[in-house]
């Protein structure tokens, strides 16, 4: 068992009326990459901003390393908004410097952290740019910077994949996962479920401010497995007489995902396929994607529900 970077026991936070956050509760470990998920309006930026401190629960406690958060422990914290929020006239480096010396690191401290990172990045070329110079990726990459070079305990991921390009998506996914394993606790709130399905080990979704799912990401998955399989063959399935199988949809050229039906043993499919003289060149069991499985709970797919 991790050691907890969060817990969150019972929290709830409404707005004029408007509950935003209902009676929820989590753990997020250090050293496991931890998904928040959940569309629009669920109730993720509420959370956050609990979270952070910059506003208090209703209800409910949270506490940060065995400290509970009470809108001034913010020092352990590392938070990527959504939104930018850098100041577009100042120079990167400027910049930097300005907000590792809000951590209340002194200007020799700041300068030996910030060039560290400017040098993993490879924006020592940007020192003197103003922000507002800077493509959206670049800027991603800067604001990714500020939120970790303090060497935050617990890191807030809020879509960190915004506006960057396949390099500099895996330069920050590399990082992610550097940071994990060197037993951070890091969340990742997004509604690309694909994104979650890639780095995040246990998740949490959200919607309407209630959770709906929890726990480990594999064995969620496992338990909503339909008896699925992925096929591929040289020919189309609908022309073999297979009792035990049912074909769902084609999912790409020469693959069909099927079901095997209740009591059918799967090798009796492939023994079928085999005798028939097709030739078979793949067979692997097709668990339900995340947003499969949030259209199961709620009816509807994650980007719908807005």
């Amino acid at each position: 068992m991790n050691e907890s970077a969060l817990n969150i026991q019972g929290v709830t936070k409404k707005y004029e009326g408007h509950l935003a956050v209902d009676d929820i509760s989590f753990e997020v470990e250090k050293g496991v990459l931890f998904g928040l998920l959940g569309p629009n309006g669920a109730g993720k930026t509420s959370t956050i901003r609990m979270i952070t401190g910059i506003t208090l629960p209703d209800e409910g406690k949270i506490f940060l390393n065995g400290k509970r958060v009470d809108g001034s422990l913010t020092a352990g914290i590392g938070y990527l908004p959504e939104e930018r929020g850098l100041y577009k006239k100042m120079t990167v480096g400027d910049h930097l410097m300005y907000l590792i010396r809000l951590r209340g690191f002194s200007t020799k401290e700041g300068k030996k952290m910030v060039d560290e990172w400017a040098e993993r990045f490879e924006i020592r070329g940007w020192w003197k740019k103003k922000i507002e110079e800077l493509s959206k990726g670049m800027q991603q990459k800067i604001q990714f910077v500020a939120a970790v070079m303090h060497n935050p305990d617990l890191l807030i991921l809020d879509e960190p994949f915004t506006g960057l390009d396949p390099v500099n998506s895996n330069l920050i996914r590399d990082e992610i996962k550097r940071l994990s394993s060197e037993g951070k606790g890091i969340i990742l709130s997004t509604h690309r479920m694909e994104q979650v399905e890639e780095l995040c080990e246990k998740i949490v979704l959200i919607n309407h401010g209630k959770i709906v799912l929890r726990g480990r990401l594999n064995e969620i998955k496992e338990s909503y497995w339909d008896n699925e399989y992925l096929l591929g063959l040289d020919q189309e399935p609908g022309n073999l007489e297979f009792g035990g199988m049912e074909v769902r949809e084609k999912t790409a050229k020469g693959h069909w995902k099927i079901k095997v039906r209740e009591g059918v043993n799967t090798r009796d499919i492939l023994s079928a396929v085999l005798k028939s003289g097709v030739e078979l060149h793949h067979f692997e069991k097709s668990l339900p994607s995340l947003n499969d499985i949030f259209i199961k709970i709620t009816g509807k797919s994650i980007n719908e529900e807005q």
